[in-house]
């Protein structure tokens, strides 16, 4: 495990993917799902290539990134980082759900998730599954409705919006506290399972 403070260096990288339910927020649909699945590609390719032991890349990845990994990659082993997975949940999302949804989508995610960890590995003391505590589990409840509501009051939503982002951010709690059964990451699991969710209010 890493330790506390690489923990908060990833987290402050989690938080600074911010940009991304804004500009969904604010900038056309389409045009800015495309951009999302080129920066996928990209962040594909640069791991791929710190994989390969690439002159310049691999160095520079390692220095800002390497000890923020929870699992130390073997030589020549291609470790998919959380990076690609946020890049890969945005074009999704936004591909599936039109703003309001797909920015509160996200901002559960990058919020409710970096709560969780970080109130969780600091004052977690009642254990649940997979290692996580219930603090953590609260935190996530607590600031992924926030979040959430945060990006829809950005959006003008309506309320069935706000109230249909109660089990949206419960489900996406559960989703984040199964991971492993579920064998997805939490970066892409979470906005989809908050997305669908709050189908439902678009529908009334």
């Amino acid at each position: 495990m890493i330790s506390y403070r690489e923990e908060v260096k990833r987290k402050l990288i989690h938080l600074s993917s911010l940009w991304i339910p804004t500009a969904m927020c604010l900038l056309p649909r389409w045009p800015l799902c495309l951009l999302f699945a080129i920066l996928l590609i990209l962040n594909l390719l640069v791991e791929r290539a710190r994989a390969k032991q690439m002159p310049v890349i691999t160095p520079l990845y390692d220095f800002f990134f390497g000890r923020m990994l929870r699992q130390a990659p073997a030589p020549d082993a291609w470790i998919i980082s959380g990076g690609p997975y946020v890049f890969a949940s945005a074009t999704m999302t936004l591909a599936l759900f039109a703003p309001p949804i797909a920015p509160a989508a996200m901002a559960v995610m990058l919020l409710g998730d970096t709560a969780a960890a970080l109130i969780g590995r600091r004052f977690g003391r009642h254990k649940t599954w997979n290692g996580k505590s219930w603090e953590g589990v609260i935190a996530f409840l607590a600031v992924g409705y926030l979040g959430a509501a945060l990006f829809l009051t950005v959006c003008h939503a309506g309320t069935a919006l706000y109230l249909c982002a109660i089990p949206g951010v419960i489900l996406a709690a559960a989703v984040e506290l199964f991971e492993k059964q579920l064998r997805l990451d939490d970066n892409f699991s979470i906005p989809l399972a908050v997305g669908i969710a709050l189908l439902p209010a678009v529908w009334l």
